[in-house]
């Protein structure tokens, strides 16, 4: 018969399950939506749609979204003060950044 993932981690070791729930903690902490970033970094809806010349009900929408093109994800990060990093992972060879996404383009 299965067993659940908990029943699994549960027949672990004491230490080894602290570092599965650690880990777990950290990956979850790893990928937040953008509007849980935002919060963290204490700013409001308004706050970033002043930075970004644009509504607060944009804001909403865009936070929203499944899919936002690079470089409105980019303008959302660095109105909170970030910056965006476009990194490719494969499985047989280390990260590679993707020249290209990570400036903000020069303006004329």
């Amino acid at each position: 018969m299965a067993r659940t993932i908990n029943e699994v981690i549960s027949s672990l070791p004491k230490v080894r399950q602290k570092r599965i729930t650690k880990r777990s903690k950290e990956m979850v902490e790893e990928y937040m939506a953008l509007q849980e970033i935002r919060k963290a970094r204490e700013l409001t809806q308004k706050d970033v749609a002043k930075k970004l010349k644009i509504s607060q009900d944009g804001v909403s929408r865009l936070e929203q979204r499944t899919d936002v093109m690079l470089s409105t994800l980019r303008k959302y990060v660095e109105a909170m003060g970030g910056s965006l990093n476009l990194v490719a992972q494969f499985p047989d060879r280390p990260p590679v950044e993707i020249a290209g996404f990570s400036d903000t383009p020069k303006q004329k």
